[in-house]
């Protein structure tokens, strides 16, 4: 069989049988369950009190609009109702119709007709009946007024209005990219050491080569990994755009995109390096001694990660982003803040292939050279030295 065959072979192995198993499938299901309870958690603080319906009686384009402008000025999305007559405007509010009416609101005589007193739509109603009868009476005194001067806005510190749609976007995005790094890093590293114990792999490198093993697992459990994350992702963004969470679709998208495309790079990086590590033991009881310092360094990445959501222009971030390993859960959050310039992300993604290229050649080596030894822990000088891919 030719490499690519076997390579094909091992990876359709790898896919199946995770599929079958009940840690990955369980922790799916989690994953698609936090997704899907973040977008309701979203949708009931957005949506909680936020929407009212007030009925006009008498009012003409101005009454709309001042009590537009005074729901959005506490927060409120207000919806505007003609009615006919004061009647009308009595059985709209006690059928639920509307949730507040007023009658003549640029009037001498207005009056609000509601539910029960203190309703927070009569709050609404009454600054605005006190807003259009100021306007009245300026008129009547021959005084008019001119529109408000737009307001320029000079930030002396950069951020300080919050994290935008993107930054939030990608911060989820990185969180999720995090917890899969560690979750097929784990795969890859139990799988090595499961066949290493129970010697499966002596019946395996009687066929092909170490390398072409390698390489099956990896591009297995990664087509695995890509696709649980574009399926969250799809999942997520159809949930965001459904109940109007984020108002810049295109830029959330591309935010998404960039998630994913830095999860291959990740994936790929720290899919060999943990591969190798795994076959220096061949017990279970001794894999966490030799993937607990990788498993820190994704540790550091995150945390670096939620600080430069907070400043993704600081040193750290910018630094850190650079970095092969650290790169893939920072430079998410500098590119949806605006942060990166191509350059910058053109570079870090040229250092993290170069890194890819060194990991796979010396880690396929380590992999190569230890995956036959038994019994032990195996140095990491004697693996290398062992047979080379």
């Amino acid at each position: 069989m030719s490499s690519t065959a076997l390579i094909r072979l091992v990876a359709g192995r790898e896919i199946s049988t995770r599929l079958r198993d009940k840690a990955f499938l369980i922790s799916s299901a989690v994953l698609l369950v936090l997704i899907i309870g973040l977008t309701v958690f979203q949708v009931v603080i957005h949506g909680n009190g936020s929407k009212a319906t007030i009925g006009v009686v008498d009012g003409g384009p101005a009454s709309r609009q001042v009590l537009q402008q005074q729901g959005k000025a506490q927060g409120t999305d207000i919806t505007v109702r003609t009615l006919a007559t004061g009647a009308a405007a009595r059985a709209a509010v006690q059928d639920g119709g509307v949730d507040a009416a007023v009658v003549d609101p640029a009037g001498t005589a207005p009056r609000v007709v509601v539910q029960k007193p203190g309703d927070p739509a009569e709050d609404i109603v009454r600054a605005a009946v006190a807003q259009l009868s100021t306007a009245r009476q300026l008129a009547a005194a021959g005084v008019h007024l001119q529109p408000p001067p737009e307001v320029r806005v000079v930030a002396l510190q950069p951020g300080s209005a919050g994290p935008s749609q993107a930054v939030v976007v990608a911060a989820i995005g990185v969180g999720l990219l995090y917890f899969l790094l560690i979750l097929f890093g784990q795969f890859v590293a139990q799988g090595v050491v499961e066949e290493k114990s129970s010697r499966v792999v002596e019946l395996l490198l009687a066929t092909m080569r170490p390398w072409q093993l390698l390489a099956g697992k990896i591009a297995g459990l990664g087509l695995l990994g890509l696709a649980q994350i574009l399926l969250i992702a799809v999942i997520g963004t159809i949930g965001a755009l459904a109940f109007g969470l984020v108002s810049v679709p295109a830029q959330v998208v591309g935010t998404i995109v960039s998630v994913v495309l830095w999860f291959i790079l990740g994936y790929a990086l720290y899919a060999a390096i943990f591969a190798a590590a795994a076959s220096l033991v061949s017990r279970q009881e001794d894999l966490a001694t030799v993937v607990m310092p990788l498993s820190l360094v994704l540790v550091a990445g995150f945390v670096i990660a939620v600080q430069t959501v907070a400043n993704p222009s600081g040193g750290l971030a910018t630094v850190t982003s650079f970095v092969p390993g650290l790169s893939p859960l920072i430079m998410p959050v500098r590119i949806a803040a605006g942060e990166a310039p191509w350059w910058q992300v053109a570079v870090s993604v040229l250092l993290m292939f170069a890194a890819i290229a060194v990991v796979v050649r010396i880690g396929g080596r380590i992999y190569a050279g230890a995956l036959l030894r038994t019994g032990g822990k195996v140095k990491l000088r004697e693996a290398l030295a062992g047979e080379g891919v």
